[in-house]
């Protein structure tokens, strides 16, 4: 990895002074990130060794909940546990901009299933100076670092962004949070089966992992969501209804990202999104991704479109370093399951989405189901509102895409930048425009 002094040695040389000002108004991590690169900047983010006698939660508290003076700290904390050989240690850095990281990776142990609550002050209790802290991010918390965890989740008052990371073995996490909390995000704890979130302003819930029963609790207020289910639906089996109580709590977000083995499943198990007593009535933004584009995933894709009457932007990733979901048969149904139709039947109960400005399509092969969700979404978008439709190589050379009419194929040229692909619809040819001038293989 390059040093930052040989990218910008004018920098390095600025006084400690004016370099600690510099670091204190960055984002903790790039801080940290930059005292790796640079090593004339280590000495500003050295880390600092913590010993504790015994487990004192107060004394703990109150020098984790200590702001920083000027630049971040990088801590290395142990203390004694009772039971435990060797002392619990844990690393800690805390930035200028009110940001806590705790990771507790560095305890090795046997894997421990446990359970977290966590639960904000509303009684204003005179133990301690509650903490300034707006950004909190747990690594690694285990069953003997729970309690400390939600200690300290109790005394920040004003936290506004909380994320859990890496927990093996947290099975249930409960989050009751104050009015400050907007953005919760949770990400790669394998062993999670349910999370219950009460947080009335918020607007940020990002997931990635098993799919779990999730419960969104008075959260009016939210924006965005990010459903990344790459890892299937651990070993439980899937409810639909719980899916779909949690896609009712998201009908007021105007962005989403969503796993497409996610909709594939509820339309295997009946789920006919046009006939639902609900609709996505602000959804602007839709990503939708998967390992492959097929028959069914394709019109999942298409039925749950027809929820989205405001939609402008709609993102389409294909990535094959995702593991397959394959769909088995489902139990439960939300309505009497169906069969999938042909997609004649599909194109012409597909709703019109009038607003619809740009898609696009990244890792586009030119397969059939592909060309097939192309037309569908030509047919149902409206010629002057659409603006783009590009398609995206796994090579990532992107193609702008144009229909071109059965009558004026004669007259039209294509060569090694523009060339011309058969449409499910008789009636014209797709035209692929190669986006800049980098070569490639015809698709």
């Amino acid at each position: 990895m390059e040093d930052i002094e040989s990218l910008d040695p004018k920098i390095t040389k600025l006084p400690s002074e004016i370099l600690q000002k510099i670091i204190s108004q960055i984002p903790l991590k790039e801080a940290v990130r930059t005292s790796i690169l640079s090593t004339s900047w280590k000495s500003l983010l050295a880390q600092i060794q913590v010993q504790f006698d015994d487990f004192d939660g107060k004394k703990i508290m109150g020098f984790l909940l200590k702001p920083c003076e000027s630049t971040p700290e990088i801590l290395k904390l142990s203390f004694h546990v009772d039971g435990r050989e060797n002392d619990l240690v844990f690393h800690a850095a805390k930035g200028g901009k009110k940001e806590l990281y705790l990771d507790f990776s560095l305890n090795k142990q046997k894997k421990s299933n446990f359970d977290l609550v966590l639960e904000s002050n509303y009684s204003n209790p005179r133990d301690f100076n509650f903490s300034s802290i707006k950004t909190l991010h747990l690594i690694s918390v285990n069953r003997l670092t729970k309690n400390l965890v939600s200690t300290l989740f109790f005394n920040c008052q004003v936290l506004g962004t909380l994320k859990l990371e890496k927990c093996v073995g947290l099975k249930n996490v409960s989050v009751k949070a104050s009015t400050f909390l907007t953005g919760f995000e949770m990400v790669d704890c394998p062993n999670l089966e349910s999370i219950t979130l009460s947080a009335p302003n918020l607007k940020s819930f990002a997931y990635r992992g098993v799919l779990p029963l999730i419960q969104i609790k008075g959260s009016l207020s939210l924006v965005d969501a990010v459903l990344d289910l790459r890892d299937g639906f651990g070993n439980k089996e899937f409810d639909c209804e719980d899916v779909m109580n949690l896609l009712e709590a998201f009908k007021e977000i105007e962005s989403l990202r969503i796993s497409g083995w996610l909709l594939e499943w509820m339309c295997a198990a009946g789920v006919m999104f046009g006939r639902l007593p609900f609709k996505f009535s602000k959804l602007e933004e839709l990503s939708w991704f998967d390992s492959l584009m097929n028959q069914t995933k394709r019109d999942s894709l298409a039925c749950f479109l027809n929820m989205t009457p405001s939609l402008e932007k709609l993102f389409i990733k294909i990535d094959q370093d995702l593991t397959p979901i394959n769909c088995s048969y489902c139990h439960q149904h939300y309505h009497e399951p169906h069969l999938w139709m042909d997609y004649e039947t599909v194109k012409s109960n597909a709703s019109q989405l009038h607003h619809l400005k740009m898609v696009e399509f990244k890792g586009f092969t030119s397969q059939e189901d592909e060309l097939v969700l192309l037309d569908l979404l030509l047919n149902s978008a409206t010629p002057c509102t659409l603006k783009s439709m590009v398609v995206i190589s796994p090579e990532e050379q992107p193609w702008q895409v144009s229909k071109i009419p059965r009558s004026q194929l004669k007259h039209t040229s294509y060569g090694k930048r523009r060339i011309v692909v058969s449409a499910p619809n008789k009636d014209y040819f797709f035209g692929l425009i190669q986006e800049n001038n980098c070569a490639i293989q015809c698709l």
